[in-house]
């Protein structure tokens, strides 16, 4: 069944609407006729099942069937992402949606994109949330991750401190498995671990100075012994951090 995104505040009216793009396509691309059953999110856990009514170009109406409520998974990870060069990062936030993360802080680090321009960053980040959506339309995901303004190193980090754990993913000889840290963690404090942080760096990875900046707050994970792309470690990590998660006792 096919998903549309419609706004928190737009899904309290009767009937709903899609808007002129998501209309557009889906009278144009998937080829939508009235009386085709839909699905609609609002990316705050809401999940209504919809009846179209009126199919146009440019608005159709859908009539509400069903709404479901759905919770959020019980526990949530933050990725910090240094910001990569190119697409790759259109990438990386879209597999981070679809592998559950709950936050996305893009970093900027002395790596990453020197010339960030402050004047752009409010369109790169609607562009992000964007992607953000279309990621949830495609993986069937009631909820959006909540994408953060760029920080820099220094106030990711502070930011990192409401985890309860925060890892950086590295290649240092001292870094251990991402369970290690999260069975040391249930040994310690007695309950399952409920919100992680995750330090992905950018091509050529953090610096040193920065990699020991945010070891001060971090533990340091291995990825194996492979020298991974920023996007294939973002991945990774997320896709290892949700199955841990997922298994806690």
């Amino acid at each position: 069944m096919h998903r549309f995104y419609i706004t928190p505040s737009e899904c309290n009216n009767r009937p709903l609407i899609l808007n002129e793009a998501e209309a557009k396509h889906a009278r144009s691309v998937l080829r939508i006729r009235e009386g085709d059953r839909v699905i609609v999110l609002n990316g705050e856990g809401k999940e209504i099942l919809c009846e179209t009514q009126e199919v146009r170009n440019n608005s159709t109406k859908l009539k509400v069937i069903q709404e479901n409520r759905i919770p959020p998974i019980n526990f949530e990870i933050t990725l910090y992402q240094a910001i990569t060069k190119g697409k790759t990062m259109d990438m990386i936030i879209q597999k981070a949606t679809e592998l559950g993360a709950t936050r996305i802080v893009p970093v900027l680090s002395d790596r990453s994109v020197p010339d960030w321009d402050k004047t752009k960053s409010a369109a790169k980040i609607e562009k992000w949330k964007t992607v953000c959506i279309e990621s949830i339309k495609q993986c069937g995901s009631a909820w959006i991750p909540k994408m953060e303004l760029p920080m820099k190193v220094k106030e990711a980090i502070n930011d990192s401190r409401n985890s309860e754990i925060s890892l950086i993913a590295t290649l240092q000889s001292d870094a251990k498995h991402p369970r290690v840290h999260i069975d040391s963690f249930h040994s310690e404090k007695g309950h399952k671990l409920k919100k992680i942080a995750i330090w992905i760096g950018p091509e050529g990875d953090y610096t040193p100075a920065e990699i020991n900046t945010i070891r001060t707050s971090s533990l340091p994970i291995s990825l194996g012994p492979l020298v991974l792309r920023s996007e294939t470690a973002a991945i990774y990590c997320l896709a290892v951090l949700n199955y841990e998660l997922q298994s806690q006792s």
